[in-house]
């Protein structure tokens, strides 16, 4: 599909009203000339800000065994690495990695683990509940994502009653001949069964899933048309669109061996990324640090609206137990989790640690509808002001208190309703008096 100027400007409309784009629609897109760049950005830009407002969503990854039967060419964690030092934590072990990102500040973890017979759902299962008791000073982890391998509806619905937040499973690639030679073995070689891992997540009973690529494996323009598809298949015959959206790019990986072939420029993946927000307005696009400081600032103002902060890939790395080798890739943003703070305010935004939607049962197909009407910012600017002004008061350095305390009243006022104005500004008050978990 090919588009004339008119043809475009009338997509970028529809887009800047928040209908989504078709898949056809995203493609010709991803086909524009540069000079359009500047509008597709700001379009994507004011898409964001029309579902979540001015928040972005901050976590970690918490990985907690490298162990791995796969033998994925782009991971570090690919069974045929003998030279990386192989850790499984004990639940103690995850425990005190759960402690230190408590005293950093994290409220959001994402578990995740290789694939392997020593990391069976049991395990997984016991570390989550492990995760959720460990505490500090009377702070805690409020929410738990979980990155695991593809498995059965049954396990799916277990992983439910663990009161798991989002479900996330990346495809990788779409493209079946690309993916069989980047999974030559191990139970991630079967396209297929991966494939359907979402539907049998639904089936048992998680509303909330994550879809993503690994961008760099395949031609970055089937993948895009690929996941829209995806996406688009599961909102129609489950009811729930994607939660969430990853865009990884591939990054040097020790032990690794893939080809090259189809890396992403810069202008190439902030276009993905650009896209994305257009076509599946109310979804949440997540950015890890994967990606450069300067990439990832950028890449706020094109449609990112959570990212990871201070994040490790090798288990046991938060505690200082894990070997710095152990990583699953090599990580490009090195920030302290109150050096990105600092940095998401003075772009303009709020850093938000809010679980509020989980706990309030804003989940699935109900999230979605509220985020497609432009309805979730509401409670999404209030929980990230309380969300925030909790990490500030306990775990802020100074600079983060000053660069805080020059915004308040400023994102207070982009409240609409007065009602909701003036109870946040009493919880704020209340939160910088001591008070801890104030959400809506």
């Amino acid at each position: 599909m090919t588009m004339d100027a008119s043809q475009i400007r009338a997509t970028l409309q529809k887009a800047r009203e928040c209908h989504g784009l078709s898949t056809s629609e995203a493609d010709a897109l991803l086909s524009l000339p540069e000079e359009w760049d500047a509008e597709l950005f700001a379009r994507a830009r004011e898409v964001k800000d029309k579902i979540y407002g001015k928040r972005v969503v901050l976590f970690a990854p918490l990985y907690i065994s490298n162990y791995c039967s796969n033998s994925c060419l782009y991971c570090s964690f690919r069974m045929e690495n003998s030279a990386l030092k192989r850790v499984h934590l004990t639940q103690d072990e995850i425990r005190a990695e759960a402690e230190h990102l408590i005293k950093m500040g994290h409220k959001r973890v994402l578990l995740e683990t290789g694939e392997d017979d020593a990391s069976t759902l049991t395990y997984v299962l016991k570390a989550i509940n492990t995760i959720y008791g460990a505490s500090v000073d009377g702070h805690s982890i409020r929410r738990i994502n979980v990155n695991i391998a593809a498995t059965s509806t049954e396990n799916y619905r277990l992983l439910k009653r663990a009161n798991i937040g989002t479900y996330q499973l990346f495809q990788e690639t779409y493209h079946e001949p690309t993916y069989r030679q980047m999974h030559p073995a191990g139970p991630k070689s079967d396209y297929l069964y991966h494939l359907g891992a979402m539907e049998r997540a639904l089936d048992g009973g998680l509303d909330d899933y994550g879809l993503g690529v690994l961008f760099g494996l395949y031609d970055y323009r089937y993948e895009v048309r690929a996941l829209l598809d995806h996406a688009e298949h599961l909102k129609k015959s489950k009811g729930i669109g994607p939660h969430t959206i990853s865009v990884p790019r591939l990054r040097p990986a020790k032990g690794a061996d893939y080809p090259l072939n189809h890396l992403l420029t810069d202008a190439q993946f902030a276009r993905v990324v650009a896209i994305l927000r257009l076509a599946v307005p109310y979804t949440g696009i997540i950015l890890s640090t994967r990606e450069s400081p300067t990439m990832r600032d950028f890449l706020l103002d094109v449609g990112v609206s959570q990212i990871s902060a201070a994040s490790v890939t090798t288990p046991g790395g938060y505690a200082g137990t894990g070997d710095a080798d152990a990583g699953q890739f090599t990580g490009a943003d090195h920030r302290s989790l109150n050096e990105c703070v600092d940095s998401i305010i003075s772009r303009g935004y709020v850093p938000s640690f809010c679980t509020g939607c989980y706990r309030h049962q804003r989940t699935g197909s109900e999230f979605m509808h509220l985020a497609e009407k432009g309805h979730i910012k509401e409670f999404c600017q209030v929980n990230a002001i309380l969300t925030l002004a909790e990490f500030v008061a306990a775990f802020g350095a100074e600079s983060t208190r000053l660069a805080a305390n020059g915004q308040w009243e400023a994102w207070l006022r982009q409240i609409p309703d007065p009602k909701l104005r003036e109870q946040t500004r009493l919880d704020l008050a209340a939160v910088v008096m001591g008070e801890r978990d104030k959400y809506v």
